[in-house]
């Protein structure tokens, strides 16, 4: 069921991916960029990585929302939903795309991978962590999650009125 489930998931990443470049808006594009991400951060948790599936998860969803939230603010066509082309130099684009794939299945197929050398470890995720942080991932933790804060805090302290405090809603009658 497992082996099912990542291959459906792994064509609806490339068809999310594909659709990125044909649908015709922005936010449209955003939310079938957001699908494949999701699409491939479901696959590493199939592949019992659960930490690197679940960040994948959490970063490309707060990664979209900045993103349609950018959009709406500058674009002229703030919904995003108005038909614009999302590629261009089609025929450029289509020739570096092609030989980009080329060289990279080709370098899969003639690589010589060497054979696979001990087993897999107990916790797939713990030694990934080990091999990138080493001794210091539980530092690295916190202060992940200390820069969040300080995110969060510095948006807060950034503005003195909420959303629905304008100039024209003040109680004070002030303009």
């Amino acid at each position: 069921m497992e082996t099912v489930a990542f291959w459906v998931l792994a064509v609806a990443a490339v068809g999310f991916g594909v659709a990125v470049f044909v649908v015709d808006s922005m936010a449209r594009a955003t939310f079938a960029l957001l699908a494949s991400f999701l699409c491939v951060g479901v696959e590493l948790l199939l592949l019992d990585l659960d930490y690197l599936g679940v960040l994948v998860i959490l970063m490309m969803i707060m990664e979209m929302l900045i993103m349609a939230v950018f959009m709406i603010m500058y674009m002229m066509n703030p919904g995003g939903l108005m038909p614009m082309t999302m590629v261009h130099n089609n025929r450029g684009a289509l020739a570096i795309s092609i030989g980009v794939f080329t060289a990279l299945a080709a370098g899969i197929f003639l690589t010589p991978w060497p054979p696979r050398r001990g087993t897999v470890p107990a916790d797939p995720t713990f030694s990934v962590g080990q091999a990138i942080m080493g001794p210091k991932m539980l530092v690295m933790m916190v202060i992940g999650i200390a820069i969040l804060a300080t995110m969060i805090a510095s948006v807060v302290l950034a503005t003195d009125r909420g959303r629905y405090d304008r100039p024209s809603h003040r109680e004070d009658g002030a303009k």
